[in-house]
């Protein structure tokens, strides 16, 4: 059996709550009484967006994010556990990107102050930096 490399949890983590931001999107569209099967052919998510209620286009909006850049924590992220980083360091930066966007979704879907938004964006992009340093050097033996 393949030895598990705990860089990789973290990883998990955001993906399974990037798959939930869709079931909660979904719950709040049938929230405000809308019929999935009346809705137009090729019909999309901005297309409501003026009628929309806030925190229903917040919530997708924040879908949205989690496919932008946690693809390159993804990618870091598997970058680091084939190297085989299994640093302290690693680690407690892919959690604090973990939950600095947990906390960014959350703060999205509910308030959506732009103060607190930025800074838990700020803590998670300074996370990701300093994972992307290590993937770095770990890759050109640095």
């Amino acid at each position: 059996m393949q030895e598990f490399n705990p860089i990789l949890g973290p990883a998990a983590v955001l993906a399974t709550w990037s798959v939930i931001m869709v079931f909660i999107y979904v719950a709040r569209v049938l929230g405000t009484g809308a019929k999935l099967g009346d809705l137009p052919a090729g019909f999309r998510g901005p297309d409501g967006e003026a009628d929309a209620p806030d925190k229903m286009k917040w919530t997708r909006h924040n879908y949205e994010h989690l496919m932008e850049q946690p693809t390159a924590f993804y990618a870091i992220v598997i970058i680091l556990a084939m190297v085989g980083d299994t640093s302290t360091v690693s680690l407690y930066a892919a959690w604090t990107y973990t939950i600095a966007r947990v906390l960014h979704s959350l703060w999205q879907m509910q308030v959506n102050t732009i103060p607190v938004r930025f800074l838990l964006f700020l803590i998670a992009t300074l996370a990701l930096t300093m994972l992307g340093v290590h993937a770095v050097m770990f890759t050109l033996g640095l």
